[in-house]
């Protein structure tokens, strides 16, 4: 049973190492995926890797190719299309459905978050500010408690985080897209349910129109 236990962490430990390279492009798009090279630079095994990538082949970050071997994932202007509009109503219902089971731990974690990035004059680079839009995303994932829901989310917002991560060297300030937070907190906070929602659709829907608008310029 150790044993069992042991593999599920070194494949859970090649899971996000290698989805952190993809999503943040180390590993590019249409990159071809050597197991060897992978194997020693994270310093695993083979099984580990082989089913970390299968994990996130699922999860359409990683193409296998009969015959050809594995490839990350190929970036789109209709994958932001696609993404967005499945991303957008599921957002939504996360957000409402954190305004009615979330706790007061979770918003107080929220605004831990956001604490310092209110404060004027606050500025941070990307990956932090990144960091911080994905935390607040997880804890209404955690909030909304649904696991089903959550995971699907999960996946979802990788695959959108690539595409920010494709076009963070055209995007301008990001400081607002965070901040759009603190309004949705606001919501979750007063139990507003139509407000969380509707904000949080608008938070996703202008996130697509901005790397929409940079991918047509980088394309």
């Amino acid at each position: 049973m150790r044993e069992n236990g042991r593999s599920v962490s070194l494949s859970q430990t090649a899971y996000k190492r290698i989805k952190k390279k993809i999503v943040s492009l180390e590993l590019p798009p249409g990159a071809v995926i050597n197991e060897i090279d992978l194997q020693a630079d994270l310093q695993l095994g083979r099984t580990p890797i082989r089913e970390a990538l299968h994990r996130l082949a699922l999860e359409k970050l990683v193409d296998i190719v009969p015959r050809r071997g594995m490839f990350v994932t190929e970036i789109a202007v209709t994958d932001l299309l696609r993404v967005c509009e499945v991303r957008v109503e599921m957002e939504g219902l996360a957000a409402r459905l954190a305004t009615e089971r979330g706790k007061p731990e979770h918003w107080q974690a929220m605004e831990m978050l956001l604490e310092d990035i209110l404060r004027e004059g606050f500025t941070a680079n990307y990956d932090i500010l990144i960091g911080i839009d994905q935390k607040c995303h997880e804890i209404i994932y955690d909030a909304a408690d649904n696991k089903f829901l959550k995971n699907t989310l999960i996946t979802m917002y990788a695959l959108s985080l690539r595409l920010w991560y494709y076009a963070l060297s055209q995007v301008g300030d990001m400081r607002g897209a965070i901040l759009e937070h603190a309004a949705i907190l606001e919501a979750l906070k007063s139990g507003d349910a139509d407000q969380a929602e509707r904000l949080s659709k608008m938070h996703v829907k202008s996130f697509q129109e901005e790397i929409q608008a940079i991918m047509f310029k980088l394309v």
